[in-house]
């Protein structure tokens, strides 16, 4: 049978005829882009969210159109502040959550960079793995308690997945040369590696996690790579995408590219995409890591969803950060 979504599907496709009245959804990076579809597309059928943003002002901004939408709705939309490259500002925020006490029925771990210049994070973390993974890594463990039953985690990875595999015995690169896409690459690796374990520690009380690849989408995420840099990388997956008899390589609009990740949050059930990856609103396949495929093309590396890998990679994490996670 054919899938019934899929690359073009939007988040009013996946959405469409569901109520979501009475759920409560965090999604971490609002300010742009992403975070800012799926916060609205989620009030616009009924959900109550949450969203999190490093830059309150801007945030307020940027979702002035999710707020009327949450009003004419009679629904709440609410901002905090969440600044994951400090543990500090992300311990806070995880504390006021926790003391607030309100339980979430979706989290969608949203928020990320990606192939900055070397640097460094207020904990001494590289900037890509310390902000996209171990930010979130503190924070969704510290509010773990609050994900009813029957919950969901939905951690944002990429393609970009394929340019490497975390290196847990050099995760700042304090021996290897410093590369910004090898650098992102072990980061979504280390999203989807934290999925994993993270549904292997819940399901047994019924909350399920996932990675999704959202798709390449032209948002305000690239700001760090140099002019003509996206050009280039494009015209190099056109040149692979014709030898191999495919038609050019197309963006993604942004509310195409949020639809996977409320696809895997709202719709899909958790058994489906519980420890998986997903992609295009579907189920990724698993591709071993050998296979000689541009960081473009589907599927997602085997290294990825190895449980083995996953547990040291959270035994590593908790030793990073100095805290330890039931």
């Amino acid at each position: 049978m054919a899938a019934k979504f899929g690359a073009r599907s939007t988040t009013d496709d996946v959405l469409a005829g569901i109520d979501l009245s009475g759920k409560r959804i965090l999604v971490t990076g609002v300010s742009a882009g992403l975070g800012i579809e799926t916060a609205r597309a989620l009030v616009a059928h009924g959900a109550d969210v949450i969203g999190t943003a490093r830059d309150l002002d801007k945030a307020k901004r940027a979702t002035t159109e999710v707020s009327e939408t949450a009003m004419k709705k009679g629904v709440s939309f609410q901002l905090i502040e969440l600044d994951l490259a400090s543990l500090q500002n992300v311990r806070a925020g995880a504390d006021k959550l926790v003391g607030d006490g309100r339980p979430f029925d979706v989290v969608i771990a949203n928020a990320g960079v990606m192939a900055t210049p070397f640097g460094k994070t207020v904990d001494g973390f590289e900037t890509q793995f310390g902000t996209n993974h171990l930010g979130h890594f503190v924070f969704v463990n510290r509010i773990a308690q609050l994900i009813r039953p029957g919950g969901r985690l939905v951690n944002l990875s990429y393609s970009g997945h394929r340019f490497s595999d975390v290196d847990l015995n050099d995760p700042g690169f304090e021996t290897a040369e410093y590369a910004p896409f090898l650098a992102y690459g072990r980061s979504k690796t280390a999203n989807i590696l934290f999925a994993v374990e993270f549904d292997r520690r819940h399901r047994d009380r019924g909350v399920r996690a996932t990675a999704v690849h959202p798709g390449g989408i032209m948002t305000e995420l690239g700001r760090h790579m140099p002019d003509g840099a996206i050009a280039d990388m494009v015209q190099k997956i056109n040149e692979q995408r014709s030898a191999a008899g495919e038609p050019p390589y197309e963006f993604k609009s942004v509310p195409q590219g949020a639809a996977t990740s409320v696809w895997a949050g709202v719709v899909a059930s958790g058994d489906e995409v519980g420890g998986k990856y997903c992609e295009d609103c579907q189920v990724s396949e698993v591709v071993l890591a050998n296979s000689q495929l541009s960081a473009i093309s589907r599927g997602v590396r085997d290294y990825a969803l190895n449980p083995e890998h996953a547990k040291k990679l959270w035994e590593k994490s908790e030793a990073m950060v100095g805290e330890t996670f039931a």
